[in-house]
């Protein structure tokens, strides 16, 4: 805990103040924008984006983790707290920060009970499936803010709304496509280039909100934040004794979000800067504080942001100072006179939430999982198309159930392999992919997973086949060398296999097992039934009984 405000050195000071600078601009519209996706008033956004990275930074690792609300997390509050209260009410407001508090213990839970792996079931095809179905949503949402007028065929159109919000929207669309080479063009580093590219959206929330009072569009119908709270939010804990169980389930799944979403971006950035270690429970300790800390200031659900994250590497951070600058310089935003906010236009801040999200549109995942593993592509589909139709919930939980029963099904259907010899060596390799030589009576068989309850009666099956295959099979040597583990379902599976095979006159032998392997085989009966030999090497088995299958004989010291 505050390892690295203990090691602090001076140096990183100017890196540290201008990455909390920069970040600062950048959160202030992020954020409010993200409060409107999650049902929220927008000054909502910014109340959890200051307490919450304070509390990271005391126990979180990452140098350049910034913390606060973030599009994904933000649907997922959305989507939980619909069916239960009306966005904008004082219970909605309560059950965001109630969400937020069960989150955060449940990260909390994890970190010191040090069970994150269980965020390794979300694949990452599953987590861009989510992605990508979130993004769409999110920017569906959003076009009836951007235009001013419910998406409708028989809707009015604004024309105000519609000019501000399609006008923010080209300006944003342009600066990100075009603005990092035309400032590089302009003789600028190129950091500077990428980080004035990311403060784009503040210039242009700053210009629309400038053009509301100069052209009375508030008079003409376009929509704006209102009138936003002065003075920094009160620390307390509201919640309702009746959703406690209703928000259990989104709790968990929004808090296993949060620590995949964060430690992505993390890890990532952690390789940048030289491999920055980063400790995986004390991750989860941070940021179920910054979640709890989010409970008791008003505000909702928050994570480690990959965009903002990265700009804030950019923009020369070297320590979690960074992060706690900007918290305070958003508290000093909200001591400062905050009636410049209410003019914030919404069809502007719509049009940032859908420019942002339609960067986390990545099909590379797809393309190469449709090449490599159709299983992984399907379920990134099915994912995607589980949040659009299903919601968001239902989407992940189709996405992890594909997943893990692609994972079954795999494991349940172990490959198996003939082995020959490669000629003049002791190499034994699979005979459909190699000029292997065999011999009459001797059948080696490699098998390529683990034996389990799971796929034990598929391995006896296939072995079945293939002694059907090679009739006048003497000898049955099964050559282990990549089994990890044999459960004991496996174990009375072999020891079946063991006698069908000797009242058929067939000697089984094994090879190559683990040592782990055997050590358990030892506390077994299976090795003093096993009507053959336990061998070091496949060639050893080779030695010692292709000379004698010929003529069925046993193998010396059979």
């Amino acid at each position: 805990m505050l390892q690295w405000l203990r090691e602090y050195r001076r140096a990183a000071l100017p890196g540290d103040i201008s990455a909390g600078i920069v970040v600062a601009m950048m959160m202030i519209p992020q954020g409010m924008a993200y409060a409107l996706v999650a049902g929220l008033p927008p000054v909502v956004g910014i109340y959890a984006s200051i307490v919450p990275p304070l509390l990271y930074a005391l126990f979180g690792t990452s140098s350049t983790q910034s913390v606060g609300p973030m599009a994904i997390v933000s649907l997922m509050t959305a989507s939980a707290l619909a069916p239960l209260a009306t966005p904008g009410t004082g219970l909605y407001g309560v059950l965001a920060g109630q969400l937020a508090l069960m989150s955060g213990l449940v990260l909390l839970a994890c970190g010191l009970l040090r069970i994150g792996f269980l965020a390794n079931f979300f694949s990452r095809p599953v987590m861009s499936g989510f992605t990508i179905g979130s993004a769409i949503v999110i920017a569906w949402g959003q076009l009836g803010t951007l235009v001013g007028t419910p998406i409708a065929l028989d809707a009015a159109p604004h024309w105000p709304s519609i000019g501000l919000g399609l006008g923010s929207l080209v300006l944003l669309l342009a600066a990100r496509n075009w603005l990092t080479p035309l400032l590089r063009w302009c003789r600028l580093k190129p950091v500077v280039a990428d980080i004035g590219a990311k403060l784009a959206p503040m210039a242009v929330v700053l210009g629309a909100t400038a053009l509301v009072p100069l052209l009375d569009l508030e008079r003409l119908g376009v929509a704006t934040t209102g009138a936003v709270p002065a003075g920094l939010p009160g620390l307390n804990l509201a919640t309702s004794g009746a959703h406690w169980q209703a928000l259990l389930q989104p709790a968990l799944l929004i808090g296993f979000m949060v620590f995949l979403i964060s430690m992505s971006g993390a890890q990532a950035l952690a390789l940048k800067r030289g491999g920055e270690k980063l400790a995986s429970n004390r991750e989860l300790v941070g940021l179920g504080a910054a979640n709890v800390g989010s409970a008791l200031s008003g505000g909702f659900p928050v994570t480690g942001s990959i965009s903002r994250s990265a700009v804030n590497f950019a923009a020369g951070a070297n320590t979690q100072l960074a992060s706690m600058i900007t918290a305070c310089l958003l508290a000093l935003a909200l001591v400062a006179p905050t009636g410049w906010l209410a003019l914030l236009p919404l069809p502007t801040l719509a049009a940032t939430i859908i420019v942002a999200v339609l960067g986390m549109l990545d099909w590379s995942t797809l393309r190469t999982a449709w090449r490599y593993d159709r299983a992984d592509a399907l379920a990134l589909l099915a994912t995607a198309g589980g949040v659009l139709v299903l919601g968001v919930e239902a989407g992940v939980v189709v996405g992890v159930a594909l997943s893990m029963g692609a994972l079954i099904w795999r494991a349940s259907r172990p490959h198996i392999a003939v082995l020959g010899r490669i000629h003049g060596t002791e190499h034994f390799r699979n005979v459909d992919r190699y000029s292997a030589e065999t011999t009459p009576g001797l059948l080696m068989l490699r098998v390529d997973a683990g034996l389990f309850f799971g796929n034990v009666e598929a391995v006896n099956e296939r072995i079945d086949e293939e002694l059907a295959l090679h009739a006048g099979t003497v000898h049955l040597v099964l050559v282990l060398s990549a089994v990890n583990a044999i459960d004991t379902s496996a174990l009375f599976g072999m020891q079946e296999l063991n006698g069908s095979l000797r009242q058929r006159g067939v000697t089984l032998h094994l090879a190559e097992v683990k040592g782990p392997v055997m050590d358990r085989l030892r506390d077994s009966e299976l090795l003093g039934q096993l009507s053959g030999q336990v061998f070091l090497s496949a060639a050893n088995a080779w030695d010692r009984l292709a000379g004698s299958t010929a003529a069925g004989r046993p193998a010396p010291g059979a």
